[in-house]
């Protein structure tokens, strides 16, 4: 068998020579992956085919040279033999040019600490830059641009990305301790990887050898292409007498009734709007007695998955996923991620689950579940895509698991030039799926409520390649072994009208899959090109960010119509209010009530300078109460869920008859002022009001969500309905301004 040879110089200088040997990829896999029992390093598998999203595959490395570990603002790079020793130097160098970040050099413990000590300041910070800011992501991102090459799709950093990690982005108040030993993130960088088709059985080893400089700028070869295996320590299986957990059946750190109690928590604060749904978990645990590859095989026959990993972290600790999610993926400008709610248990044969199939097709809270969790997803895509690429291609998509029938949307997105996949990765952290909506109010919920932090779980893992491209998996359905006791944490997506007796039945079975491969072999049946549309802006837009879960796509689609948008949050948005003149200002969509935001004061401000205001949902509210009219709180929250629309003749509505649109809120405006004119209500028999417009001011806004998914379902001359809404907004906005800046929005 012929090997092919290679070389190339990375961006920061570094010689790669990469070496490519056919070899039987069977027999390989089986021998490293019981390697992984004793030797850090991880093996990543796709175990399904599904056409344009999904194609079977295995990759695997053992013994790598160098491991990455998080915490905070500082990262740790740990040489793990002689070849990661020679290469420790090389990451130094890439940071040397950043003045705001320290390095540590131990050659004693061969280690070299990395640690940002740039400001933060979230309270100021631009929504648009977020994913800029200091941190580890902002680390990786300089080592990455060191290391890369668009000469190789193979080599970078494999590994998982831990729940905290978000709370790099958008802070939470941390209510439960962490431990010592509590990790943000685990990287490794191979030097050989082994990659294995699994339908003809063919594997590859590629091979690599870096040429680094070391302290003094001498260059030292590391060898990878003579590497030896270097047999470390193996893993221990809990004894009877030892660990925290010793029984053989798993124990739950929320009973039953506790978790309903959870539940019935989450259900008050969707009631009063401060949520519109929550994805709390609980931990099932036992001792594990087996080598982790074994578990590792046994769940992958019986629950094969697209997001399959068996990883060895180092200080014995381990991940074993099945996970049926992605995350983010990320090739060249494309973003792509594919949300999972919608729930429902197998039958025992296909007839079955074709009747639960059905059931959970036409469920209006599975439905509304899953369009919740495509509008934060699209969301988090259009803070850094460009404006008008995000779209959903595939809709509530049925995929089958050994015990449980989900629905999947698929959501596709293009970068915007100035972001890089880490970006999109940081934009979408963490997934709605295991989280909830508001997001950020969801993960404070979440803290409060679970009984320990969730470390891995709700996370990510997979790949940073070098050459800018990304492939991770949200860890869910994922063992964590530490110490010989293993650790299955499942959640439930709960909604106003969950019912708590079958969300508590729901976490119980998505841990179940995993529980059974803890267990001896069993005799148990196997179930089986968007164009960019950069619009050219025209009117200066300042759009106030009320912590919402939509705010982003909002943005996008007025800047598809013509708007120079920047979006902040209250206290800043007022202080720029005051400082400088803006064509529209757009009061977004919030949890909670107007005064959480101080709406009055950012409303005085906009009436004082004259400016157009367009408002959606809580800025609608905020109008209401301003003028001198009351909100009301509505039997049942409307979340998720979509309504027609019956509307006046208003030039918002310009071009459109009645029209379907989504609806997020639990309070509605009543005893309306004589200042406000109401333009459109539901057309049912609650005939609740969605819409105002100012007699004498500048100012407009709606209760529905015309971004939402629920309100793009019917097209008109290209553009869905809530666009066209959007686009009225811009030429009424137009139309406001000076004279000279009506002719360049309307391109006379």
């Amino acid at each position: 068998m012929s090997i092919k040879h290679s070389r190339y110089i990375s961006a920061g200088g570094v010689p790669v020579s990469r070496q490519v040997q056919p070899c039987d990829g069977v027999v390989a896999l089986a021998e490293l992956t019981t390697q992984l029992d004793s030797q850090p390093g991880i093996l990543l598998s796709c175990g399904v085919d599904y056409p344009g999203r999904y194609r079977r595959k295995d990759l695997i490395f053992v013994n790598p040279p160098v491991r990455l570990t998080g915490r905070d603002r500082r990262l740790d790079v740990c040489a793990l033999n002689q070849r990661g020793r020679i290469m420790l130097p090389e990451f130094a160098l890439a940071i040397a040019g950043c003045a705001d970040l320290r390095s540590e050099f131990n050659e004693d413990q061969s280690r070299l600490v990395l640690t940002d000590l740039a400001q933060v300041d979230q309270d100021h910070q631009n929504e648009e830059t977020r994913t800029r800011q200091p941190g580890l992501m902002r680390i990786l991102r300089i080592i990455v641009k060191h290391f890369a090459s668009p000469d190789d799709a193979l080599l970078g950093l494999y590994g998982a990305f831990a729940y905290d990690l978000a709370f790099q982005f958008e802070a939470c108040q941390l209510r439960r301790p962490r431990a010592d030993n509590q990790r943000d993130l685990v990287l490794y960088l191979p030097d050989e990887i082994l990659t294995i088709d699994p339908l003809s059985g063919a594997g590859e080893r590629h091979r690599y050898e870096f040429v680094c400089r070391d302290q003094q700028g001498h260059q030292q070869v590391t060898g990878g292409l003579r590497r030896q295996v270097e047999q470390l320590s193996t893993y221990q299986a809990a004894a009877l007498c030892e660990g925290v957990i010793n029984a053989d059946l798993p124990v739950s750190d929320h009973s039953a009734e506790q978790y309903i109690s959870v539940i019935k928590q989450a259900r008050e604060k969707f009631a009063r709007g401060e949520l519109f749904e929550v994805v709390p978990g609980r931990v099932f645990s036992q001792a594990c007695r087996e080598q982790p590859s074994a578990i590792y095989k046994r769940l992958r026959r019986n629950n094969p998955a697209p997001y399959g990993a068996l990883m060895n972290l180092g200080s014995g600790e381990f991940l074993i996923a099945a996970s049926p999610e992605m995350f983010v993926r990320v090739a060249g400008d494309r973003v792509e991620s594919c949300p999972i709610s919608g729930t429902i248990k197998r039958g025992a044969n296909a007839l079955q689950d074709a009747e639960q199939i059905r059931t959970l097709l036409n469920s209006p809270k599975e439905e509304a579940e899953l369009s919740m969790c495509t509008d934060v997803d699209r969301n988090d895509k259009n803070r850094v895509c460009v404006p008008g690429t995000v779209k959903v291609i595939g809709r509530r998509q049925v995929e089958l698991y050994s015990k449980l029938i989900h629905t999947v949307d698929h959501v596709e997105g293009r970068l915007l030039p100035e972001f890089d996949a880490l970006d999109a990765f940081l934009s979408h952290t963490w997934a709605v799926t295991v989280t909830g909506a508001p997001k950020r109010a969801a993960m404070q919920f979440i803290e409060e409520h679970e009984k320990s932090p969730r470390r891995w779980y709700g996370g990510a893992f997979g790949s940073i390649g070098f050459d800018g491209s990304l492939d991770t998996g949200l860890t869910l359905r994922t063992i964590h072994l530490l110490d010989g006791q293993a650790h299955v944490r499942a959640g439930a997506t709960l909604l106003h009208d969950s019912d708590p007796q079958q969300e508590e039945a729901e976490t119980r079975l998505k841990a179940s899959a995993l529980l059974e491969a803890l267990q001896p072999p069993a005799a148990r049946p196997v179930h089986g090109e968007v164009a960019k549309c950069i619009a050219r802006p025209s009117l200066r837009v300042l759009m106030v960010d009320h912590q919402d879960s939509f705010v982003h796509s909002l943005a996008a689609g007025l800047r598809q119509h013509g708007a120079e948008l920047a979006t902040y949050r209250p206290a800043q948005a007022r202080r720029l209010l005051a400082e400088r003149v803006f064509d529209l200002v757009v009061l977004s969509p919030g949890p909670g009530l107007p005064r959480d935001f101080d709406c009055q004061a950012t409303l005085a401000l906009c009436e004082q300078a004259g400016v157009p205001v367009f408002g959606v949902c809580l800025g609608l509210q905020a109008m209401v109460e301003y003028c001198g009219g009351r909100l009301m709180q509505m039997n049942e929250p409307v979340h998720g869920k979509a309504s027609r629309i019956v509307h006046s003749d208003d030039e918002l509505y310009a071009g459109l008859k009645s029209f379907v649109a989504g609806r997020y809120h639990s309070l509605i405006g009543t005893e309306l002022p004589a200042d406000l004119l109401p333009t459109a209500y539901t057309d049912d028999a609650d005939q609740r009001l969605m819409s105002i417009r100012h007699r004498h001011l500048s100012w407009m806004a709606v209760q529905f969500h015309p971004e939402s998914i629920l309100s793009q379902n019917h097209t008109l001359n290209g553009l869905s309905q809530g666009e066209r809404i959007l686009q009225n907004v811009m030429q009424w906005a137009a139309a406001c301004a000076p004279a000279g800046l009506k002719a360049a929005a309307t391109g006379q």
